[in-house]
């Protein structure tokens, strides 16, 4: 293994040789957690009207008095008649309020009594929502790269944008490799493992805006190794092999790889847990495929998804760069690694004087269990001792949602 790289340079790297995806029209019912493939303008104001934000009557005066009302405006339905001194037009929420208004006057400040209506002063505009005051027509209301959450298909929505441009989901195929490997409810034979790779790294798949096209187990075996990961490269936008990428008699991700044109970006990170993971890029027919061998123990394997797929999957889709990283005062001291940086799997806690953080318990790379309830990765760099409680530490924000 060549001189192992920091991690801010591994995913340097990574980026480097990322291609955004083309867009496509997407229905804005199926829009949420997209990502926008292209500016957004409204075509109208919005409101497009003058509205009343109250229940109430519409005047042509701020003085009190006793006015004849002469229509109604309710939602939907305009009132054809204008309001003139001496006059009022009862108006709902929402509605537009009718030619010659200079306020609306809520309900809870009038006595009606048949065709009038008293009412108090009222300040000049009161309850008034004018034309444009939320977006002039013309203005944009959204950039491409923006992450399409709840309120930004509102938005859409609200300007009249039924499929917005979209980023494609890059596909992503998923193998792990291994003898041991048993589907989850499967038998166990002697020396068997149930495989969780697949499923956690799909789940961060999806949580990163990707889509999963294949998902599988390979024994380790040279042939069928090869034969995965070429079909994985026809299918995929990106490749993802756990395991298989060390240096041992039946790691055999490599030698594939090497052998199927596949061009070595890096092999080795500073990093604990996930010093062997590898980078490279292929070129086929349908684009560039990005390639990643992660390493076979589960909690590595999510680490080094964490800070090197997805930052990938992300760029694809053209997303605004999002601040991942943040920092928090240390609730226990960490134990050092000499060489490498390490990910220590931790838990947030907001107290008065910002974010705290402390581990959420044994951090072997086999200890699955220690991703539980982890809303970040600690950074807690090389060197000799313990990094001291108290002391404030690097935090990569871990995704928890879909």
């Amino acid at each position: 293994m060549a001189d192992l790289i920091s991690i801010d340079e591994a995913r340097r790297r990574v980026l480097a040789e990322v291609r955004p995806l083309e867009a496509e029209a997407v229905p804005l019912e199926q829009a949420l957690g997209r990502v926008l493939g292209a500016d957004v303008a409204s075509r109208v104001d919005v409101p497009p009207f003058d509205t009343s934000a109250m229940d109430g009557f519409a005047v042509a005066s701020v003085e009190a008095g006793h006015l004849e009302v002469v229509g109604e405006s309710r939602a939907g339905h305009p009132c054809p008649v204008a309001v003139r001194e001496g006059t009022a037009v009862a108006v709902s929420t929402g509605a537009a309020i009718p030619e010659g208004t200079v306020a609306v006057v809520p309900v809870e400040r009038t006595a009606a009594s048949g065709a009038s209506v008293r009412v108090e002063a009222v300040r000049e505009n009161a309850n008034v929502r004018r034309a444009g005051e939320d977006v002039r027509a013309g203005t944009p209301v959204m950039r491409a790269g923006c992450d399409l959450d709840p309120a930004a298909l509102g938005v859409l929505a609200g300007v009249g944008t039924a499929a917005p441009l979209c980023s494609r989901k890059p596909r992503v195929a998923l193998s792990a490799t291994g003898d041991e490997l048993v589907e989850p409810g499967g038998q166990l034979g002697p020396g068997r493992i149930w495989s969780s790779n697949p499923v956690a790294l799909a789940g961060q798949t999806a949580s990163a805006g990707g889509q999963v096209v294949e998902t599988g187990t390979v024994p380790d075996d040279p042939g069928a190794t090869r034969e995965a990961i070429e079909r994985a490269l026809c299918l995929a936008d990106v490749v993802c092999v756990s395991g298989g990428v060390s240096v041992g008699a039946h790691d055999h991700v490599k030698g594939a790889l090497a052998e199927l044109g596949v061009r070595e970006r890096f092999w080795g990170v500073a990093l604990q847990p996930g010093k062997p993971t590898w980078f490279g890029v292929a070129e086929r027919p349908g684009g560039r495929v990005l390639v990643f061998g992660l390493p076979g123990n589960p909690v590595s394997a999510m680490v080094t998804f964490q800070l090197f797929a997805r930052p990938a999957l992300r760029a694809l889709q053209g997303a605004e760069p999002r601040p991942r990283a943040a920092s928090a005062v240390l609730d226990q001291p960490l134990r050092r690694n000499a060489r490498r940086d390490q990910a220590v799997r931790c838990r947030l806690s907001a107290e008065h004087d910002g974010w705290h953080v402390v581990s959420t318990g044994p951090q072997g790379s086999h200890v699955m269990t220690s991703m539980l309830g982890a809303d970040a990765l600690a950074i807690v760099p090389a060197g000799e001792g313990d990094l001291a409680a108290g002391e404030r530490v690097r935090l990569e924000l871990l995704d928890h949602g879909v």
